[in-house]
Formats: C-alpha cells, sequence, structure tokens
C-alpha cells in the first residue's frame, strides 16, 4: 500500500487531500491510501476571524472526509525525516507515532510572526488563530464590566496591512456596541508612511475614507516599541494609555519548512517548481502558505490568502497523487487574481488584478465580501461527485478573498 500524507486541514491542505482522492478513484487504483494530520478535523475559517462571533469561524472536515475515503490522524506534526520517509506525529495524549510516506504534502500553512519586542507576548492579543480569536472577543465583552477610563475605551492595532485594516473598520461599532458609549479610540500604528502598504495606491482613497468615517485614528511611519498592561510605547517616544492591544504586523510560513532542502524567501516559504514540487526534495509537494509558487510565470506568486491556497492545494494533491500514478502532473496556474477588503460599516472594496484596480466599493462590494466569507470559502458540500467535481484543479477556484 501506497501513501500520501497531507500536513495540515487548512484552505490548501482540505483542498489537497480532495484533489488527490479525487485522482485515485478517477484512475480506479485501490492501493494509494490518503491521511491527512492535524491538530483537529476542522477548517479555521481564518479570513472570517477579525468578525463578532470567532468562536463559529470553522467548519468540521470529519463527516467530509468520512464521505470520500480520506483517514485523518489527530495530532501535530514535529519533524520530518527525509531519509526515510517518515513524519513524527505528536498526539494529543504527549505519546508520539512515526508515520511513513511516498509523497508528502506541506499544507501547514502560516502563523502570526512576532519580534522581539518588549510585552508583545505578555501583553498583546492577535485574531491568528481560532483561540486567538476567541480570546480577544472574550476581553473584549470583558471590558464592559470594568470602570470607564481612555486606557479601557482605546484599541490599538499595530500593523496596517489586510487583517490590521479590516479589524479597526470593524472595531469601532463593536466599542460603542459593547461599551455604550462614543467616547471609544481605535488607533492604527503602522511603521510604513501609508496605510496599507502591500495593497498599492489604488484602493488607498477608499480605504483611507472609511476609516476616517469609522474615526479610526492613523499613527504612520512609526512603531510600536513595546506593549505593557498599560498600553504601549511608539518609536516616536509617544505613550497611549490602553488595555487592548491586538498585534496583525506579518506572517510567516510553518517552521516545518526548515526540514526541507532547497531555497526559502524572507517569509520561510519553500521555492518550488511548477508542479509545487520541492526541487531538492522530489518526493515533497509544498502548497498553500508554506510553498512560493509562481501564479502565471510573469513573476507573480501567490501570497499567503485563501484565494491562492484553496487551488495551490487542489494542484498539489492532484500532482502527488499523479507522481504516484504515472501520470503527467500539471503546472500550477492562476491567473487571475482579486481583492476584496472589508472596511467595516462602510462596506468593503473590491479590486482586480496585480495592479488592484478599483472595480466597485462600498454596499455593492460588502455584498461580494459576504458571499465570499459565508458561502465560497467553506469545504464543499453534497455528495461524492460534486465534492471532486469541484477539487478539480481544472475547475476555476474562487477569483476574490
Amino acid at each position: 500500500m501506497q501513501r500520501i500524507v497531507i500536513i495540515g486541514t487548512g484552505f490548501a491542505g482540505m483542498w489537497a487531500s480532495l484533489a488527490a482522492k479525487r485522482l485515485i478513484e478517477l484512475s480506479k487504483v485501490n492501493d494509494i491510501e490518503v491521511i491527512v494530520i492535524s491538530p483537529e478535523p476542522r477548517l479555521v475559517v481564518r479570513p472570517r476571524l477579525y468578525e463578532s462571533g470567532a468562536k463559529n469561524m470553522s467548519a468540521p472536515l470529519d463527516n467530509l472526509f468520512n464521505e470520500v475515503g480520506i483517514q485523518f490522524i489527530q495530532g501535530s506534526v514535529t519533524s520530518i525525516a527525509l531519509n526515510n520517509r517518515i513524519v513524527d506525529i505528536l498526539k494529543p495524549d504527549g505519546t508520539h507515532q512515526d508515520l511513513a510516506f511516498d509523497r508528502l504534502i506541506l499544507a501547514a500553512g502560516s502563523r502570526l510572526r512576532k519580534p522581539a519586542i518588549p510585552g508583545l507576548d505578555e501583553h498583546a492579543f492577535s485574531i491568528d488563530t481560532l483561540d486567538d480569536a476567541a480570546k480577544f472577543e472574550d476581553h473584549l465583552a470583558g471590558l464592559a464590566q470594568q470602570s470607564a477610563s481612555p486606557a479601557g475605551n482605546t484599541v490599538v492595532v499595530a500593523g496596517g496591512g489586510f487583517t490590521g485594516i479590516e479589524i479597526a473598520a470593524e472595531l469601532p461599532a463593536r466599542l460603542r456596541s459593547l461599551l455604550g458609549t462614543e467616547d471609544i479610540r481605535v488607533i492604527v500604528v503602522e511603521r510604513n508612511e501609508q496605510i496599507g502598504p502591500e495593497l498599492g495606491s489604488n484602493p488607498r482613497p477608499a480605504i483611507l475614507a472609511a476609516l476616517e468615517e469609522q474615526g479610526v485614528e492613523l499613527k504612520l511611519g512609526t512603531a510600536v516599541s513595546s506593549i505593557s498592561q498599560n498600553g504601549v510605547t511608539l518609536s516616536t517616544g509617544e505613550q497611549i494609555p490602553s488595555n487592548t492591544v491586538i498585534w496583525t504586523a506579518g506572517l510567516e510560513a510553518t517552521p516545518l519548512t526548515k526540514f526541507i532542502p532547497g531555497k526559502r524567501d524572507p517569509l520561510g516559504r519553500t521555492h518550488v517548481d511548477s508542479t509545487l514540487r520541492a526541487p531538492d526534495a522530489k518526493e515533497i509537494f509544498v502548497t498553500g502558505d508554506a510553498a512560493y509558487a509562481d501564479t502565471n510565470g510573469s513573476a507573480h506568486y501567490a501570497l499567503m490568502s485563501c484565494q491562492h491556497a484553496m487551488v495551490l492545494g487542489r494542484f498539489a494533491g492532484y500532482n502527488a497523487a499523479a507522481d504516484l500514478l504515472g501520470l503527467e502532473l500539471k503546472p500550477y496556474q492562476q491567473k487571475y487574481y482579486g481583492t476584496c477588503l472589508d472596511l467595516g460599516p462602510s462596506g468593503a472594496v473590491v479590486t482586480e488584478g496585480w495592479e488592484r484596480d478599483v472595480r466597485f466599493t462600498g454596499l455593492q462590494a460588502k455584498e461580494v465580501k459576504r458571499y465570499i466569507n459565508g458561502v465560497l470559502i467553506y469545504p464543499p458540500v453534497g455528495g461524492k461527485e460534486e465534492v471532486f467535481r469541484a477539487a478539480d484543479p481544472d475547475v476555476r477556484g474562487p477569483t476574490l478573498a
């Protein structure tokens, strides 16, 4: 019996497992099993963790896996041994299990990057994981039980990128409702001179207008120097009293990429070839946020987003199975790129292309964002035939995220 092992049940891992199993069944081969390893058999809908109700932002995968015949092992992979093709799994009970593989798909995603800023680990919140977001939401609810104060009514968002903008735009209305007062402050601290530096200039007017409409303050061209239980100190020396600091400044790939030989980009992502194979480890395919992959042969590389992960996963799963079946591998392609950024009560902004040309804004864009967040990025539904149809890499995947 041959074995494809997939690490992770994020967007890339889920779709990789379905795509691999689909091709195996289409080929009518019975001696290749697909096994997925993850701490929980669920998809965390990570792009929604800035919203209220974060505890509910996940979708179970056990029934889906059972429906199509994918095996699941609960645990966390701690190491990958290439010489004998074995992964070490730390089980929930603290024991370890070795699992051999013939092909491995690394789809363990990314994590929040935390630089050595005094007080960051001790005093800052994040919305990087489901548990992080739930803890942050519980903290916000607890603010209503405290005596009113400037620090209690102030939230500092460290990082003015995609996530920082979405949570900052969402927070003023949430805080006013929770605290029962208009006397609140939401402050975004961004080290670059512009908000949303990675988003470019085209959507920036819509972003700035929305943040101004929600009363969000911007501290641009400055950085957080330290964090305490009483607030933050900025690189300018300014001190902001706050009981709530949320860190959103940047991601890095899973540390499991260190077990794969070859080049990595500054975010820790493994350089892959056009089929998502690690060039120096032919039995390993890397996908999702862990992969540094060219999307269309024009030097546009996949971003750490569910939009790219969902398609990357389909191709990685197909190719890992095709490699064992002796079939031709498919070069990964994802020529379309679009962005939909939530701007809270002010709506959203939808852009198209790598230059992020604005297509529409406001409530029309908000409806697109609701469809993406509520339908498009969730696991496929229906019977095996419908699920496998959705897992076909030749079927055009989601276009916005």
